[in-house]
C-alpha cells in the first residue's frame, strides 16, 4: 500500500491521455500522415514544458526528493540514437502507441494494445541483452 501514490498518479495520467485523445490510433495515424496538428501541438507543449522545467532545475539548482543534486548530462548524437529513434518511430506509427498510452489503451478496452505491450516488453528485454554490442 505504500506505493499507492504511484498507482493513483498512473491512473490520473491515463485519464489525462484518454481525455486529451492521444491514445487514439486514428489520431496518431493522422499525425503521421500530416492530416491534423492535434498530436503535434501536444508534443510541442510537452517539449516546451520539459525545456522550461530543465531550465528551472538548472537555474534554481533544485534537488531531487531525496535531496540529491540533479545532474543533467549532455548527450551526443550518434548512429545508435538515430537507429533507436527510427525503430521507436516506426513502432509508434505501426501500433499507434508510444510507451505512455499503451496501458491507457488497454484500460480503454482497445485489446490489440496488449500486442503492443508485449512488443514493448520484448523490445526492452532485447535491448538489455544486446546493449553491450550496440552503438552508443
Amino acid at each position: 500500500m505504500k506505493d499507492i501514490k504511484f498507482i493513483l498518479s498512473g491512473i490520473v495520467f491515463g485519464v489525462i491521455l484518454t481525455k486529451a485523445d492521444v491514445i487514439s490510433w486514428f489520431r496518431i495515424h493522422d499525425m503521421f500522415l500530416f492530416k491534423e496538428a492535434h498530436m503535434y501541438l501536444i508534443i510541442c507543449s510537452a517539449i516546451a514544458t520539459a525545456a522550461v522545467s530543465v531550465l528551472l532545475i538548472k537555474y534554481f539548482k533544485i534537488k531531487s526528493l531525496d535531496k540529491k543534486e540533479i545532474v543533467i548530462e549532455k548527450k551526443i548524437l550518434n548512429k545508435g540514437t538515430i537507429i533507436g529513434g527510427g525503430a521507436f518511430g516506426l513502432g509508434w506509427a505501426i501500433t499507434g502507441a508510444c510507451p505512455g498510452p499503451i496501458f491507457a489503451q488497454i484500460g480503454f478496452g482497445e485489446w490489440p494494445a496488449i500486442v503492443t505491450l508485449i512488443g514493448a516488453v520484448l523490445g526492452a528485454y532485447s535491448y538489455s541483452v544486446t546493449k553491450s554490442k550496440l552503438p552508443h
